[in-house]
C-alpha cells in the first residue's frame, strides 16, 4: 500500500521538476542549499510545501526489496543461485566476502546525507508557509525531525561514527568548510536521541485518516526507533568494543568509547518501556488471526497468526510499516515456489529466496527449546528419513518421506519455512510441496529455484495466487519496519543486561511473544525439556535465550543481519559453510544429503561499512573505517 495517490504524484513532481535542487553524486556531501529561489517558491503555499514534505519521506530506503536491503541477502539467513539472473548481485557479493572500498556495495552514504539536506531545508523554511494551520505545522515539523534523525541513525548503524548535519551550510562557504569530520559514536547517538525526543512531542499518537495517511510518522514510531537506537548503542559493537581502540580522526579525536558502560543498557531499557507504553496507549497489540469466514483448526490458526503478523497489511501489531517499501509481487514471487503445477503461470513464482540449513536448525523443537538442547529430541538422527504419519496431516503429506529434521518442531518453523513433504496453506487452498528432482517444486531452469531445498513462506501473503497465463497476483503489504514483538524482545534484552534475570518483566515480555507462537513459557519449557533446565536463571543463559528468540521471531524480516552485527556474533556465525540439501537428488536417499554451497568469510572490518575511496580523496579530513 502507498501513502496515498497525492504522495505518489507529489514525489513525481518534486523529483522531475527539481524543486530540491539535487546535487551530483560527485560532491562529497551536498549540505549547501542551491536553487534558493526555487526553495522559496516551494514554501510559498501549503500545497507546494507538502510536496517538499513528501520529498523528505522519499529518501527512506526501500527495505522491502531484496535488491536494496543488505539484510535480506548479504548475511547467512538466505542463499540464492549465483547466476544473478533475477536479482541484483550486490547482496550475494557481500555475503560471499566481496565487499570493497572502491565502489562499496549498498553505499547509502550519499543518499542519506541528501535526505538530511532536504530535511534541513524543510525545517528552515516551513514556517514561511502562509496558509499552514499551527497544528499541521507542528506535525510536519515532527515528521521531518524524525526523518532527519532516522537518516542519521541509518548511517550510524552502517558506518559507525558519522558527520552530524544539524544545519545546512550557507551558500557562500568555501570548499574547505564543506570538508566535515566524523563525530564520536556517543555524540551521534545522543544527537539522534534528542531529535527523536523532540519529534515525538510534535507527532500524533495515531493516524486518523487511515485511508490516505498510513505510513506517516507517529509518536509511537519515534519512541520505538529511539528504543532501537539506544539498544544498538548499548550493544557490544558500540559499547566497550576494544576492536576499535585507537580509531580516531586526524586531529586525534577518538571516535569510539571502548570502555563498557552498563548505564547505556539502563537508558535503553527505559526507552523501550516508554515506547511500549506509547504503543499500548495507541491500541497496538500482538496480532491474532481471527477470520470469522475461515474455519481452521487451532494449529493452523496459530500458523496464520504468525504469518499474518507480517503479511496482513496495517494489522494491529504494526508500529511502523513502510508505504514506499512494500512487500509486493516481486518479493513474494522471489520467496514463493511454483505452487500450482496446473497453471501456465506457475513459471512466474521463483522460490529462490532459500533459507539456509543453519536457519532451519535455529527454530525450536515442539517443546520450545533449541533442538540440540531438547532431551526428548533425537538430534543425532535429524538428517535421516522418516515417513509422515497421520498425526502430522495438518502440516505435512501423510505417507511421504522427508527428513527427521522436519518433525516435532515449533509452530514458527512451519509458519516461516516450507520444505519437501510440507503442506502450504493459502486462501485458495492447500498445496503440496515436493521438491525432489523432477517434482513440482524442484529446479526447472538454470535460475529461479531454491538452492537449499527450503522456501521462505513467512513473507508470502496467503492471498498469493497463480493465475491463468504467465502471471501471479497477491496483496502487497507495507514492509514491517517495526512491530510490537520486536519491541518486546528489545525490552527484555535491555532489562537482562541492565539488571539481570531478577526482573520479572524480562520473561513476561518474552513469554508474550512465545504464547502467540503457541509455546509454553520459558520457565516451563526449559525446566521440563532442556538439558540445561536452569539456563534462564542466570544472565548469560537468559541472554542466549533472548537472542535466539529474536532470531526466530524476526526471521526473514531483515533483522538477523543487523542483530548479529550489534551483538558482535557475525564473525562467528558468518565464518561457516553454507549448507543445503542435494537438490539434484530424485529419491529420499539421494536428496537428503547435506551439500556445501559456499564457505563464508567474515572479518572484524566487516562490522562497519567501507566509505568510498572517492569520498576520502575529496575530503582529506574524512578517515576510513578500520580495516578498509
Amino acid at each position: 500500500m502507498r501513502l496515498n495517490h497525492s504522495i505518489k504524484y507529489s514525489l513525481l513532481v518534486v523529483l522531475t521538476a527539481g524543486i530540491t535542487g539535487l546535487a551530483s553524486c560527485e560532491k562529497f556531501i551536498d549540505v549547501v542549499p542551491d536553487n534558493v529561489a526555487t526553495v522559496e517558491n516551494a514554501f510559498s503555499i501549503r500545497t507546494e510545501a507538502e510536496k517538499y514534505l513528501f520529498t523528505c519521506y522519499s529518501w527512506l530506503p526501500s527495505e522491502g526489496n531484496y535488491n536494496n536491503n543488505p539484510a535480506y541477502g548479504a548475511g547467512d539467513e538466505t542463499w540464492q543461485d549465483i547466476s544473478f539472473s533475477t536479482i541484483s548481485q550486490e547482496p550475494m557479493s557481500v555475503a560471499m566476502g566481496l565487499q570493497n572500498a572502491t565502489m562499496p556495495y549498498f553505499s547509502y552514504w550519499q543518499s542519506m546525507y541528501q535526505g538530511i539536506r532536504d530535511c534541513n531545508i524543510f525545517l528552515d523554511n516551513v514556517e514561511k508557509v502562509v496558509d499552514l494551520e499551527p497544528y499541521m505545522l507542528r506535525r510536519w515539523q515532527g515528521e521531518v525531525m524524525f526523518l532527519k534523525a532516522y537518516y542519521h541513525w541509518y548511517l550510524l548503524r552502517m558506518y559507525g561514527p558519522i558527520h552530524i548535519i544539524d544545519k545546512n551550510l550557507p551558500t557562500d562557504v568555501t570548499a574547505e568548510q564543506v570538508k566535515i569530520v566524523r563525530m564520536p559514536v556517543d555524540t551521534v547517538v545522543n544527537y539522534i536521541a534528542g531529535l527523536l525526543d523532540s519529534s515525538a512531542k510534535l507527532l500524533p499518537a495515531t493516524i486518523q485518516a487511515r485511508t490516505t495517511e498510513l505510513g506517516r510518522i507517529t509518536a509511537p514510531i519515534a519512541k520505538a526507533v529511539k528504543a532501537r537506537l539506544l539498544v544498538e548503542a548499548a550493544s557490544p559493537l558500540f559499547n566497550g568494543n576494544a576492536d576499535f581502540t585507537g580509531f580516531k580522526n586526524a586531529d586525534g579525536t577518538l571516535l569510539f568509547n571502548t570502555t563498557y558502560d552498563k548505564q547505556k543498557w539502563v537508558r535503553a531499557a527505559a526507552a523501550c518501556k516508554e515506547a511500549i507504553d506509547a504503543c499500548h496507549a495507541a491500541g497496538i497489540a500482538l496480532y491474532q488471526f481471527d477470520d470469522p469466514i475461515v474455519n481452521l483448526p487451532a494449529s493452523m490458526k496459530t500458523e496464520m497468526s504468525i504469518r499474518n503478523s507480517v503479511c496482513e497489511k496495517w494489522n494491529q501489531e504494526l508500529i511502523w510499516g513502510s508505504s514506499n517499501s512494500r512487500m509486493d509481487g516481486y518479493m513474494q514471487r522471489l520467496a514463493c515456489p511454483k505452487l500450482d503445477p496446473s497453471r501456465l503461470g506457475n513459471q512466474d513464482p521463483l522460490g529462490q529466496l532459500a533459507p539456509t540449513m543453519k536457519i532451519v536448525e535455529q527454530f525450536y523443537s515442539k517443546n520450545g527449546v533449541p533442538i540440540e538442547e531438547d532431551k526428548t529430541y533425537d538430534y543425532g538422527n535429524r538428517y535421516t528419513v522418516r515417513t509422515i504419519s497421520p498425526e502430522e496431516a495438518d502440516k505435512m503429506q501423510v505417507g511421504y518421506q522427508t527428513a527427521a529434521l522436519h518433525f516435532d518442531r515449533e509452530p514458527r518453523f512451519y509458519a516461516d519455512i516450507s520444505f519437501d513433504g510440507a503442506k502450504w496453506y493459502m486462501q485458495n487452498g492447500t498445496w503440496n510441496i515436493n521438491a525432489r528432482w523432477g517434482m513440482n517444486q524442484a529446479q526447472k531452469n538454470v535460475f529461479g529455484y531454491s538452492v537449499t531445498g527450503y522456501f521462505t513462506k513467512k513473507i508470502v501473503s496467503w492471498k498469493f495466487v497463480v493465475n491463468e497465463g504467465q502471471s501471479t497476483s497477491t496483496e502487497a503489504y507495507p514492509f514491517p519496519l517495526f512491530r510490537l514483538a520486536d519491541l518486546y524482545l528489545l525490552y527484555a534484552e535491555a532489562l537482562n543486561e541492565a539488571e539481570g534475570p531478577g526482573n520479572a518483566d524480562i520473561l513476561k515480555h518474552v513469554n508474550l511473544v512465545r504464547a502467540r507462537a503457541g509455546l509454553k513459557t520459558v520457565e516451563a519449557s526449559w525446566s521440563q525439556f532442556s538439558k540445561s533446565p536452569s539456563k534462564y536463571t542466570n544472565q548469560d543463559g537468559l541472554r542466549a535465550i533472548i537472542q535466539q528468540e529474536r532470531l526466530i521471531e524476526l526471521s526473514f524480516e531483515a533483522s538477523r543481519f543487523w542483530d548479529l552485527r550489534r551483538w558482535k556474533r557475525a564473525i562467528e556465525e558468518q565464518n561457516h559453510i553454507v549448507m543445503g540439501w542435494d537438490i539434484a537428488g530424485a529419491t529420499p536417499a539421494t536428496y537428503y544429503r547435506l551439500k556445501p554451497l559456499w564457505t563464508q568469510s567474515y572479518q572484524v572490518r566487516d562490522y562497519l561499512w567501507p566509505i568510498s575511496k572517492n569520498d576520502l580523496l575529496i575530503n582529506p579530513k574524512l578517515v576510513q573505517n578500520p580495516g578498509w
